[in-house]
């Protein structure tokens, strides 16, 4: 056998394999996934992937909002609020420890930890985890996007709560009206990062019961004794989603820098 003989042999021998290995795939596949319609558990998992992402950044959203405003109004008018004394300042002070008690607890423990602690004792009565599992991500996250709120609010220069003060608002209204919206614009790209890890971090909501992505794959594995297609499938979807979500996170950057000039 020469030489050209032997690549040919090669090439076909490898086709061959390469032929052998997608069959065995879409058998293995339809197996596992397509008999029994086992894929409507992915489409279930998918769903309340979503659901418990984005009920659990509202929350964050909300939650971050508040913390942030009360720790950037203590930092930025604590030495006004220590020479006048009074009900406004012991308030203030009061409202800001315990926000920084929160954001220390929630980013110093483990969410699973959280997950848990809100199904198995908090609410212990609730009839389904998927509420449960929004109130625990979305706790764990406002501990996360307080800190982004507080940098952007921080970042705002200060010459704008003084036109505010101008205008005839108060503290809050300049806050609302004027700082807020500039804030939110200055860190909606990292907002956008906090959900596609929030996205990612839900693979933990298994342990309450709840049927998200990963379970859905788990689920599958279990029934079928097949733990390679379903677990893939899982890691595809994931990888998929971030990846779109990335991108949309970067041509909303690309758009922000061109508004900027």
């Amino acid at each position: 056998m020469n030489f050209f003989e032997k690549v040919y042999s090669w090439i076909c021998t490898t086709l061959n394999s390469i032929g052998t290995f997608f069959v065995d795939f879409y058998q293995e596949f339809h197996h596992v996934m397509i008999d029994g319609e086992r894929y409507k558990f992915i489409i279930e998992g998918l769903k309340n992937t979503f659901i418990i992402t984005l009920g659990a950044l509202a929350i964050g959203v909300v939650i971050g909002i508040v913390v942030a405003t009360v720790r950037t109004s203590y930092d930025k008018n604590k030495e006004t609020l220590m020479l006048h004394g009074g009900i406004g300042y012991t308030l203030l002070s009061v409202l800001n420890a315990i926000c920084k008690f929160y954001i220390t607890v929630a980013r110093g423990t483990p969410v699973v930890v959280q997950l848990m602690i809100s199904y198995f004792i908090i609410f212990a009565a609730a009839d389904s985890g998927v509420p449960v599992a929004i109130f625990a991500f979305g706790i764990n996250s406002g501990a996360y996007v307080a800190e982004i709120f507080r940098g952007g609010i921080m970042s705002v220069d200060n010459g704008q709560f003084e036109a505010g003060r101008s205008l005839g608002f108060n503290y809050f209204q300049t806050m609302f009206y004027i700082v807020i919206p500039q804030m939110f614009k200055a860190v909606l790209p990292t907002l956008c990062n906090e959900f596609i890890a929030l996205l990612k971090e839900t693979s933990v909501a298994g342990y309450v019961g709840v049927t998200d992505l990963t379970k859905a794959g788990n689920t599958i594995a279990g029934r079928t004794f097949s733990y390679f297609i379903p677990l893939i499938s899982v890691a595809i979807i994931y990888l998929v989603v971030v990846i779109i979500l990335s991108s949309l996170v970067g041509k909303l950057e690309r758009r922000l820098r061109k508004s900027e000039h």
